[in-house]
C-alpha cells in the first residue's frame, strides 16, 4: 500500500482561498469545498493571515519589520566590532608607550 502524496499549496492559492472567506463572505466550509481544500486547513490559513494583518504569507512576500532591520543591525555590529578592535589596539599601544 502506497502512502498518499501530501498536497502542497502555493501562496497564491492560499491567498485566494482566504480571500473567498474574508472578502466575499463565504463560510470556511463553503470556500473549502469551492477550492477543493480542507476546511480546517483553510480556517488555519485565515487565522494566520489575520494574525499577520496586512503582511503576506511567509516566503517571497513582504518581510516583517524585524527582518527588514536585520541588515542595518548587522552593518552596525560590524562597525562596532571594528571600532572595538581599533580601541583595543590603541589602548595596548598607549600602555606600551607609557611603560
Amino acid at each position: 500500500m502506497m502512502a498518499e502524496k501530501r498536497q502542497t499549496d502555493t501562496a497564491e492559492f492560499t491567498r485566494e482561498a482566504v480571500r473567498l472567506v474574508t472578502v466575499q463572505g463565504d463560510g470556511v466550509a463553503k470556500a473549502a469545498r469551492h477550492v477543493g481544500s480542507n476546511a480546517t486547513r483553510l480556517g488555519r490559513w485565515r487565522r494566520e493571515q489575520e494574525a499577520r494583518e496586512d503582511r503576506a504569507f511567509p516566503g517571497k512576500g513582504r518581510v516583517s519589520p524585524e527582518q527588514a532591520a536585520l541588515p542595518c543591525l548587522r552593518e552596525e555590529q560590524k562597525r562596532l566590532r571594528l571600532e572595538r578592535e581599533l580601541l583595543t589596539k590603541a589602548a595596548a599601544f598607549c600602555a606600551n608607550e607609557v611603560s
